[in-house]
Formats: C-alpha cells, sequence, structure tokens
C-alpha cells in the first residue's frame, strides 16, 4: 500500500461519518456477541461466507460499475475486484472445515508412551478492526474480511473515505446482507480512525502506509493488541542482460500501469544491466502503446488516479528533462500519462519514496553485487521481481534481497495465489494472510496437553533423588 497519505474525498462530495454512538454500540454488539461462542462453530462461519459470496454475486454489476465509477475503468479491473472476492470466499468455505481441525503435535517418546496427547486449536481473537485502503476497493477490504470471518472473528470494516460509490454500496448492502454482530461497516476520517483505535480490540488489520502503520501499533501497544499490518515501498524490478527484453518490458510496464499504477506490488523502478538498457527503454515505450494505444486519456482500459491531489503529487516528482514517455497529467479528470523516465539515478526525487502511480523510473547497473547491496541499504520492499535466463543469478537475488514477495520473470500477479501467503517484511509491514495464512494469522494456536487422569509424571514431584533428576532427559527425547 501507499505509503503516501490516504486520500480524502473530493471537496463537496464527502461522505457523512457513522455517528460515534452507532460505531460504540456496534463494537459492543459485536463483543458480547463473540463472548457468546456463536461465532466459533463451523456453521456460522459458512454462514458469513454464503452471506458475502451473495452479497457480490447478486449485486455483481453494481459493484463493477462503483469501481469504475471510483477510479478503475479497466473492464478486467473492476470486474475481477468482485470475482476475485467471491473465489476468495468460495475457496475459504471449502477449506475451513479442514482449517478448523486441532492438529496433534508430536510428543517426548516417554508421554506418548504413557498415553498423553499434545494438541494445537485454533482459536478466534475476537472482534477485529480492518482499517481499508482505497486501492483495492473490494479486494482490500473483503479479503481481509473473510479471512477474520472464515477464523470466527466478527469484524468492523473502517470503509475508505476515498471511494465514494464503492463506501455507500458496501454500506447499503453489508446491512441488507449481515447481522451487525457479525459484519458491520463505518465511515469517516482520520479522527474516526482515531476513536476507534481507542477501543480494545481483539485484533486489528491494516492495509495502510508506513506512517498509519505506526499509528496503529502505538495504539496496539495500549491493549497489547495483536496486529497484521499490510504496507509498502520502493518495489525492485532487476532486469540482467541475460532476460528477454521485449517481455519483460511489457511486463514491468504493464505493472507498474494497471490500477493507474495504483498497487501496492507495482514495481516501484526498473534496474537495467546497463549493457541492455537502452533496448529495454525502447521497448518500455513499444508496450506503452501496445497496451494503452497512442491516446491513453481516451481509453478506458487505463484506469484513472485515485484523486486530483494524487495526480498533482505524482506529476510533481517527473523530470521534464528525464521523460522518454508521456508526462503529461489532467489532475481535473484525474488522470496522468502512462510515463516512462531514464536515466534515473538513486538520488533523484522520485526514488525516495514509493511512488504509487504510474510512473516507472528506469535505473542502471553494472555489477549484480553492487545492486544487491545498494538495495539492501534501504528500506525492504514489500515485492521485488527479477528477470533474468541465468539461475544462478536469480538465485542469488532471492537468496540476498529481503521482500514480501515477489516473481522470476513476471510481475504483480503473485498476489492473485490464494495458496501462498501475502505480506510484507520490515517496514513493507507485518504477518500475512491468504487462504489457510489468513486464517493461522487470525487465530491463536492454543496448546493443550492432554494427560490420562490416571497417569501422573513421578520424577516431577519432591523429594527430587539422582534418579528424578536424570529422568528430565526424557522431555528431549522425541
Amino acid at each position: 500500500m501507499s505509503t503516501q497519505p490516504q486520500p480524502k474525498a473530493p471537496a463537496g462530495q464527502a461522505q457523512s461519518a457513522t455517528p460515534w454512538a452507532s460505531v460504540e454500540a456496534m463494537f459492543n454488539k459485536q463483543k458480547s456477541y463473540f463472548a457468546s461462542d456463536a461465532t466459533k462453530s463451523y456453521e456460522w462461519r459458512v454462514d458469513q461466507l454464503n452471506r458475502l459470496g451473495r452479497m457480490l454475486k447478486e449485486n455483481y454489476q453494481r459493484f463493477a460499475d462503483a469501481s469504475c465509477k471510483d477510479f478503475k475503468t479497466a473492464s478486467q479491473e473492476n470486474a475481477f475486484e468482485v470475482s476475485a472476492s467471491i473465489a476468495t470466499a468460495e475457496y475459504a468455505k471449502s477449506q475451513v472445515k479442514e482449517w478448523m481441525k486441532p492438529v496433534e503435535a508430536p510428543l517426548p517418546k516417554f508421554l506418548a508412551a504413557s498415553g498423553h496427547k499434545g494438541m494445537v486449536y485454533r482459536e478466534p481473537y475476537g472482534v477485529t478492526l480492518i482499517i481499508c485502503p482505497f486501492n483495492g476497493p473490494l479486494l482490500l477490504s473483503l479479503r481481509p474480511a473473510i479471512a477474520a470471518l472464515s477464523a470466527g472473528n466478527p469484524c468492523i470494516l473502517k470503509l475508505s473515505e476515498a471511494l465514494l460509490a464503492t463506501d455507500e454500496l458496501l454500506q447499503e448492502l453489508i446491512q441488507k446482507y449481515f447481522e451487525p454482530e457479525s459484519l458491520s461497516a463505518v465511515l469517516g476520517s482520520r479522527e474516526t480512525v482515531t476513536n476507534l483505535l481507542k477501543l480494545p480490540f481483539d485484533f486489528i488489520f491494516l492495509t495502510g502506509s508506513v506512517a498509519v502503520g505506526k499509528v496503529v501499533m502505538r495504539a496496539a501497544a495500549e491493549y497489547v493488541t495483536p496486529v497484521l499490518l499490510e504496507l509498502g515501498g520502493q518495489n525492485p524490478a532487476i532486469v540482467d542482460e541475460t532476460a528477454n527484453i521485449p517481455d519483460a518490458a511489457k511486463k514491468i510496464v504493464w505493472g507498474a500501469m494497471a490500477w493507474g499504477g495504483q498497487w501496492c506490488t507495482s514495481p516501484g523502478y526498473a534496474v537495467v544491466h546497463d549493457s541492455v538498457a537502452a533496448a529495454f527503454v525502447a521497448e518500455c515505450k513499444k508496450a506503452v502503446v501496445e497496451l494503452y494505444g497512442a491516446d491513453p486519456k481516451s481509453n478506458p482500459d487505463y484506469s484513472r488516479v485515485i484523486s486530483p491531489a494524487a495526480v498533482n503529487r505524482l506529476a510533481s516528482l517527473i523530470d521534464p528533462a528525464k521523460v522518454v514517455y508521456g508526462g503529461k497529467s489532467d489532475a481535473a479528470v484525474r488522470y496522468l500519462d502512462p510515463t516512462i523516465l531514464y536515466p534515473i539515478s538513486w538520488s533523484d526525487k522520485i526514488m525516495e519514496d514509493e511512488i504509487f502511480g504510474p510512473l516507472l523510473p528506469i535505473l542502471t547497473y553494472s555489477d549484480i553485487g553492487a545492486l544487491i547491496a545498494k538495495i539492501k541499504s534501504m528500506p525492504k520492499p514489500l515485492a521485488g521481481y527479477v528477470f533474468s535466463r541465468d539461475q544462478k543469478a536469480i538465485d542469488r537475488v532471492l537468496q540476498s534481497v529481503s521482500f514480501g514477495g515477489g516473481a522470476v520473470n513476471q510481475t504483480n500477479v503473485f498476489l492473485f495465489i490464494e495458496s501462498m501467503p501475502y505480506g510484507g517484511v520490515g517496514t513493507a509491514g507485518i504477518g500475512n494472510y491468504y487462504g489457510k495464512y489468513g486464517f493461522d494469522s487470525l487465530t491463536h494456536a492454543k496448546s493443550v496437553l492432554i494427560s490420562p487422569p490416571d497417569v501422573a509424571i513421578d520424577h516431577l514431584y519432591p523429594p527430587y533423588t539422582k534418579e528424578k533428576v536424570q529422568a528430565l532427559n526424557q522431555w528431549f527425547d522425541y
């Protein structure tokens, strides 16, 4: 997610914040409901997932249209928001019974021989606050909710105030399809988030900026509340001299420009071996035209930036002397050209922070070891990509460079895969989710040793003889 401030609703269009008294009542109702143990059953979890699936399927076009109105004009992008959320719920529903089963743990041999069993139970944390970003109108609000609900946690979604159409629809339909003690949604500005963080939630899930992540961690410390933080970073795409240059250029350009460049996993920059840099730049320019045509502004397959303020921020990062393609903007209609910048140096302004927009800076390198050292000196990125045919070079990058997740000879789409964990490291985040990984993150692993009622471990009790002390070694023999 962007390290930039969360965009606000356009002036004159801001939606009404949820009254605070209603938010407190909602929270207290969920607390009481969780205490009743109703959410811990398999039946409750499947019911919530069914409700979510029905909400999306029965309102598919309304959700796609809302996402398009907010900023995702590309039909594939706004449809994917809905279809991927449905698929996530269906996958969780098909697996949750297995996920819920206690797992038997290996025990020291003497304990197993005497009839003991070690069991690990997955226990829901409780009422969960999910703070949603703008860039995945459904995916980055409902996917965390699916993880929470499948794990047995009622939750409150704090919706992004930048998504006027999607917020309005979610508020309408969540009330229609869900009981408020199971899933609720609230609207509001920074003050609402500040007040929410004063409540003793049992778990907090944030997708947002590093700055907001720090605020959440400080607030969570007051109640020692566990958190899952999906943040961001400046994601590298390394292209070495053995790479398929046309293929790499097209994939990196698409990764940097899709969603209006507003993916948390977008390539933040391409760093290319100097022997192939000129060819790579030429292929990038060609790829922009192939993907979005000669006039991207009139092409609905090229999505908009979330707000005029975001366009102005992005435009301020562009050095006109280094624009090799694009560079024009129109803040009033939330448009920014898909823009290629070359040659860029590490000290340029655009390299100071996560870009979060359709700009692709291109740097060069000559020595892979020096490049790796440079990347390692920077904050850890959420994503990392390497384009190469040299397996030794690929292995070196993957082994040495720390990042949340990524791909070899591909960008972005690793986060479509439900069976692999998604999450950051360092300033890019804490924890991960998707599928079983999300279920595990939103539950506590509760270990229970089960002893037969008539079996004692005599060497634990005084008086302590030499034989009893020596018997302690049995605890280390598995």
